[in-house]
């Protein structure tokens, strides 16, 4: 589902509560760029019904290029995680 079918069913869902595909957009823009931000604070994102997003710390490693076998020192970051909730978890089973 991209974003288009997402607002689509969104405003679909949502009935007769007057709701329009922009205002539904705007929040889900905004949703994005409050949990970057929140993210790259550090800080977990929760999304009732759906998961949790946190900031993992992966360690510098040494890997291999697969193409000359040659160690390739790949360097620390900070990677999303995402855990699923109970209720997605539950809808999938």
């Amino acid at each position: 589902m991209n974003q288009a079918e997402l607002i689509d069913a969104i405003a679909n869902d949502s009935g007769n509560t007057g709701i329009s595909k922009t205002a539904i957009k705007f929040v889900l823009e905004t949703q994005a760029k409050v949990a970057h931000a929140a993210l790259a604070k550090g800080d977990e994102v929760t999304l009732p019904g759906i998961g949790k997003i946190t900031v993992k710390d992966k360690p510098a490693r040494v890997g291999r290029n697969p193409r000359t076998g040659e160690p390739v020192n790949i360097p620390a970051k900070k990677a999303a995680h995402f855990g699923a909730a109970k209720a997605l978890k539950d809808a999938l089973a």
